[in-house]
């Protein structure tokens, strides 16, 4: 399995206890401490995922627990870099520390606009953290616009997208990651049908979250 690069400052630092109790004649010290690197390395874990390209189907960016589905607060809706007014559904997916924090494109087609606010940092299961630290992912399907939100929570304090506007993705590509407990919000037209129901766990790139009512054209 294959670990995140983002994980090396945390396992490294993670290390420097092990180090010392080692210097220090502390054997067994060491080796029990070595359980901690160990466990920030697993939490950055990038393990293999099958996503399916069928144009009608949003898969999950991200594992965890769903938390919301159904019409998006009106006073939380994503920035339209166009000014446009738009209705959108919207599902919530919470994020344990022990879930996998890397995050995957729902949708194929090419990246839009990426947006980066800052904000507070309260826990990422409570409704009021729609005012915390967020990345907005836009992409164009094929005419069909869908919004993926990263938010931070409170041992997550930062969000890292990997893509820039312009670039083409396929479902299930690499996104970027959360650190340490975090939301992500899916946000997608009012016709889609949403497959998912709040407590239902769902997995990245391969759980489908909704179906569009219309199939795009060139994916």
């Amino acid at each position: 399995m294959r670990i995140d690069r983002a994980a090396a400052p945390f396992v490294l630092l993670a290390v420097v206890p092990s180090a010392v109790l080692a210097w220090a004649g502390m054997a067994w010290g060491a080796v029990v401490g070595l359980i901690l690197p160990l466990g920030i390395a697993l939490f950055f874990r990038d393990p293999d995922r099958s996503a399916s390209q069928d144009p009608t189907l949003v898969l999950s960016p991200a594992d965890g627990r769903v938390m919301f589905t159904g019409v998006a607060d009106a006073t939380d809706l994503p920035t339209d870099p166009e000014g446009t007014v738009r209705d959108w559904q919207q599902i919530t997916i919470f994020l344990s520390v022990m879930d996998v924090h890397i995050n995957r494109t729902p949708v194929s087609g090419r990246v839009t606009h990426v947006a980066y606010q800052p904000g507070s940092f309260l826990p990422a299961y409570k409704p009021e953290s729609g005012r915390n630290e967020r990345s907005e992912i836009w992409i164009d399907h094929d005419g069909i616009p869908i919004v993926a939100r990263q938010v931070v929570g409170i041992l997550a304090r930062r969000v890292v997208c990997r893509l820039t506007p312009g670039d083409r993705v396929k479902a299930g590509d690499h996104l970027g990651l959360m650190k340490f407990g975090s939301r992500m919000d899916v946000f997608v037209p009012t016709t889609a049908t949403i497959e998912v129901r709040p407590g239902q766990t769902v997995r990245a790139a391969e759980t489908v979250l909704a179906r569009l009512l219309v199939t795009p054209v060139g994916e």
